[in-house]
């Protein structure tokens, strides 16, 4: 035995099997269907909550690559000298890549754990850098400006790793 079809907009629920109309209020069931995919599709890239897990998840990759290029690479690689200024500049595409690593491997839309992990890992590296200086080339302000633009590269980044995962938006039907 089929299932009777529930109407979307009234909540009436015995409307025989195979209705296009709603017995109650008289809506289109078809038509209300449609829509709600419709306003799926709108709600496609938006982010309905924040994950405590991705969000630990990705301040241990911001915090990862970070460290490594940052601070490790100028260890191993002694003609690198990343220090004060050069250091800021090279965390902001750092932070954007990450975004886009975090983006593509998380289930589901997570724009925002990437960039609250990025502003996490950006208060210490932005001290540390300042920190590092010894020859001062930069105002500390310009440090706390570079930060803010590498938080928002790694937004940017979180939200083309989503992209990437997702695929094209689907076809629109007719």
């Amino acid at each position: 035995m089929a299932k009777n079809v529930v109407c979307p907009s009234c909540g009436f629920e015995k409307n025989p099997p195979g209705s296009t109309r709603c017995a109650s209020c008289g809506a289109k069931i078809e038509a209300l269907g449609k829509a709600r995919r419709d306003n799926d599709a709108e709600h496609r890239y938006q982010q309905e909550g924040i994950s405590i897990q991705w969000m630990f998840i990705a301040l241990a990759v911001q915090g990862v690559l970070t460290a490594a290029l940052v601070f490790g690479l100028p260890k191993i690689i002694t003609a690198i000298d990343l220090e004060g200024g050069n250091g800021m500049i090279v965390c902001v595409p750092v932070w954007f890549v990450g975004g886009i690593l975090v983006g593509m491997i998380s289930p589901g839309r997570t724009f925002l754990e990437p960039t609250i992990a990025a502003f996490l890992v950006a208060i210490p590296s932005t001290f540390l850098l300042v920190q590092s200086q010894t020859v001062r080339t930069l105002p500390t302000f310009l440090y706390v400006i570079l930060s803010g633009i590498g938080i928002m590269f790694t937004l940017i980044g979180a939200y083309i790793g989503e992209r990437i995962q997702l695929g094209p938006p689907p076809k629109p039907t007719e």
